[in-house]
């Protein structure tokens, strides 16, 4: 990701009346691993259960994104991230081409390198980039049907009309009659979903606040993180956990020769993670150009992937 694209976001969102600060940045080397860390958690289930229902459903997902329909199959995942639920499904599909997009640049070179490894007849063409933004992604001619990939619940991470936009603009990548396979947490028991963003250990804490180091790092900032605390909760209003950074005490933070100032209390909100019902999800889908094909959920129905055709 460009720094002056970093920069002039972190400066925007800090001078905003309710400070934040977009969630794509949490993504540095060291906050990859503590997300990879916060996936093997006990307390957050969202990685387990849709692990456990794609292991489940892997050859009807297979077959729902066109094994048996298409004889070449470009797979483009957004976020791939390690990569652990990819191999299932490259294993099944058996794409001709597969296309990682992701927004951290080590984490796409070392899951592309591992793929490569145990997949060697398989055309890999990482992209780094932003899958949040419009992405032109180019691909040969007369590769058969596009299916896009979208695992995890990252697209809880986007407002509704920005999930829309997202969605939207999926539906031009695939092409009339291409997929889109995507990941999507759902509504529960409130506290069940704080149990999953306040783990015991305090990992998912020192992932929010490395957003604050990393600043420092990269944009000559002087936040002092342990000036922060790390803030979860569920607001049932809009249906999503809300991550903050909550200032500890009146401070004043230097960005370069940008100056911030923050109350005791005032927070740096940092990210949303929207839940749906399967229902409300198959309604934004179906403004976007998609029309609902499959759903799976894992045993315990905390989570779902959505199987869903371009009109």
């Amino acid at each position: 990701m460009p720094a002056d694209s970093f920069r002039e976001d972190v400066i925007a969102g800090l001078a905003q009346p309710q400070k934040a600060l977009p969630p794509k940045y949490f993504y540095d080397a060291r906050g990859s691993r503590l997300f990879e860390a916060i996936c093997r958690l006990r307390e957050y289930y969202p990685t387990r259960a849709e692990l456990a229902l794609t292991r489940a459903h892997i050859g009807e997902i297979a077959r729902f994104a066109g094994k048996r329909d298409s004889p070449a199959i470009t797979l483009i995942e957004y976020g791939s991230g390690a990569g652990i639920k990819s191999r299932l499904l490259i294993e099944a599909l058996r794409p001709s081409v597969y296309v990682p997009v992701d927004i951290s640049e080590g984490a796409l070179r070392d899951a592309a390198a591992k793929l490569r490894r145990r997949f060697p007849w398989l055309a890999i063409r990482p992209v780094h980039g932003d899958f949040s933004r419009p992405l032109k992604i180019v691909l040969p001619q007369g590769r058969g049907r596009r299916v896009v990939y979208f695992p995890g619940s990252t697209i809880g991470n986007l407002a509704p009309e920005e999930a829309h936009a997202f969605l939207r603009m999926t539906r031009g990548q695939v092409g009339r009659g291409g997929a889109l396979l995507v990941g999507v947490d759902l509504k529960k028991d409130a506290r069940l979903l704080h149990a999953a963003y306040n783990d015991a250990r305090g990992v998912t804490a020192a992932f929010n606040l490395n957003l604050l180091s990393r600043i420092n790092r990269e944009l000559g900032g002087d936040f002092k993180p342990r000036r922060f605390r790390h803030y979860a909760f569920y607001n049932a209003a809009p249906g999503r956990i809300e991550m903050h950074l909550v200032s500890l005490v009146p401070q004043t933070v230097n960005v370069g020769n940008h100056r911030f100032t923050f109350e005791a209390g005032e927070s740096i909100h940092t990210e949303n993670s929207y839940k749906y019902s399967v229902t409300g999800f198959r309604a934004l889908a179906g403004r976007a150009g998609f029309k609902g094909g499959k759903v799976w959920l894992d045993r315990r129905e905390l989570f779902s992937l959505h199987g869903l055709v371009a009109r």
